[in-house]
């Protein structure tokens, strides 16, 4: 046989033009599935998207969060005296012990999650949580309290990762800060009224014999399963799967959304599992800077959801009722907040400066909360170190999601993220301690700090992508391994 030294340039010239020829058929492809849509069409398909798939998340995750962080005002309805965890670290021990699982489950949860379908896996966990909440009713001593903690932990690991990875597959890059916004802004409005939903259920105390505090756990709980029931029929699967989900989008309309991801960043269909694939996604550093970002962010939201209640009643001196109702203000605010950045940032095409103004917000709110002499200022800054926790999560979300590429690479960020979140809940979740009362100086320097680590993470991701957008302007190494993608700052 002989042997042409010409064979391999020709060899890689026909794969380049093969390459070429294939991207050209799918831009084709994907031009065709969008232009079938007039605008006003394609904005309707997307407002049902945002219908179903966000307000319906959004619901769940607003029964997660309250189910996970009701803690608080259980504490201060009667739960510590009973359960026997006054002036000992015990209450810190079950608000922590929840998070060990949580961070653990994460990422063979996102696995489980693009395996067995959305609709499935998400509505099973939370009717299984909801379960796990009505026992937690039913509790005589905190041992078993820490033990039904962990199931929780197990059982929520993989809901809100999998509902990040999820939105991060139905929108492009620059409409999705808005949707993980709302998501999060529905959650953050259960924590916001859910003191004063578990004051409305301390008053069933007596009833069937239970004590105030032990049915906010039943009647959440209760709820909790309804939602993981009806979640079963509304949450949609992945987009290009979403044909087949109940009374939602035709094929054409799935093959349309399919489209806009394509054209956005060529990662809408999944490639086969590979589990070495799969985790060398570790290997990239941005991946682990987006993932202290968020472990910072949530050791203060977590922080502030476990503790102003009790900061409200032992540190500003309010009455039980007062101390549950005026945890609602700074949530409400802080929502507002959230919402008007989402526009503005997905407007601007800007992540980072964003995600530092919220930083800056807390660094600002919380020396007021912990060392102003003033009751009323010290509120004052609950409001901003409410805002600076809450608002950076769909914030940083959003970063995330648009300076990743590829499924499986969104399911192991997804993980990360949110399994480093979990970590800020364990940091948030201890820091604020009994003995510290009224004053809580150590959770106060702590969040402090980690508000200005988020400051200079940002700034050396923001130093990062810029060289890294600078030389493919220059011709250089793609970004992502997509020709044309640029990180958004």
């Amino acid at each position: 046989m002989s042997y042409s030294p010409h064979s391999d340039d020709g060899d890689m010239e026909k794969s380049q033009m093969g390459a070429h020829v294939e991207k050209t058929m799918t831009e084709v492809s994907n031009h065709r599935h969008v232009s079938q849509f007039t605008p006003a069409e394609q904005k309707t398909i997307m407002r049902r998207v945002d219908r179903r798939l966000v307000l319906t998340l959004g619901a769940m995750y607003c029964v997660s969060l309250m189910d996970r962080t009701n803690l608080g005002s259980a504490a201060i309805a009667g739960m510590t005296v009973d359960l026997k965890m006054l002036h000992t670290n015990r209450y810190s021990l079950v608000s922590l012990i929840f998070f060990i699982p949580y961070v653990l489950f994460q990422p063979p949860a996102t696995v489980l999650l693009r395996k067995i379908g959305p609709r499935r896996f998400l509505s099973a966990i939370t009717l299984f949580w909801g379960a796990v909440m009505i026992g937690f009713g039913f509790v005589h001593d905190w041992t078993a309290m820490m033990g039904l903690r962990v199931m929780l932990g197990v059982l929520e690991a993989g809901f809100f990762p999998g509902c990040a990875y999820l939105l991060s597959t139905w929108y492009t890059r620059y409409d999705l800060q808005k949707r993980n916004a709302v998501f999060y802004l529905i959650g953050s409005m259960a924590s916001a009224f859910a003191g004063i939903l578990a004051y409305g259920f301390t008053h069933m105390a007596g009833l069937g014999g239970l004590a105030g505090w032990k049915w906010i756990f039943i009647m959440e709980g209760i709820i909790t399963c309804l939602l993981g029931i009806a979640g079963y029929f509304l949450i949609v699967d992945f987009p290009e799967q979403s044909k087949n989900s109940w009374n939602f989008l035709t094929e054409a309309e799935a093959a349309y959304v399919v489209a806009r991801i394509e054209k956005d960043r060529h990662d809408a269909i999944p490639n086969e599992f590979r589990l070495g694939a799969y985790l060398k996604n570790a290997v990239d550093l941005k991946v682990w800077g987006f993932a202290a970002l968020f472990g910072l962010s949530t050791t203060t939201s977590y922080a502030i959801a476990y503790f102003l209640p009790i900061i409200l009643r032992s540190g500003l001196r309010f009455s039980v009722a007062k101390a549950q109702c005026l945890t609602a203000p700074p949530y409400v605010f802080a929502a507002v907040v959230m919402y008007a950045e989402a526009v503005v940032a997905d407007k601007m095409h800007l992540r980072g400066p964003f995600v530092v103004l919220n930083a800056v917000l807390g660094l600002i709110g919380l020396p007021l909360l912990g060392y102003a002499k003033s009751d009323s200022v010290r509120y004052f800054g609950a409001f901003l170190a409410t805002t600076a926790g809450n608002a950076n999560v769909p914030a940083v979300l959003t970063y995330q999601a648009n300076n990743i590429r590829g499924q499986w690479k969104r399911a192991f960020c997804s993980a990360t993220l949110v399994g480093a979140g979990g970590i800020g809940g364990i940091i948030g979740s201890t820091v604020f301690r009994d003995e510290d009362s009224p004053k809580y100086g150590p959770g106060i320097m702590a969040t402090i700090i980690a508000n200005g680590l988020i400051v200079l993470i940002v700034a050396a991701l923001t130093l990062k992508f810029w060289r890294a957008n600078k030389r493919v302007a220059a011709g250089g190494k793609m970004i992502e391994g997509q020709q044309g993608f640029l990180y958004t700052m």
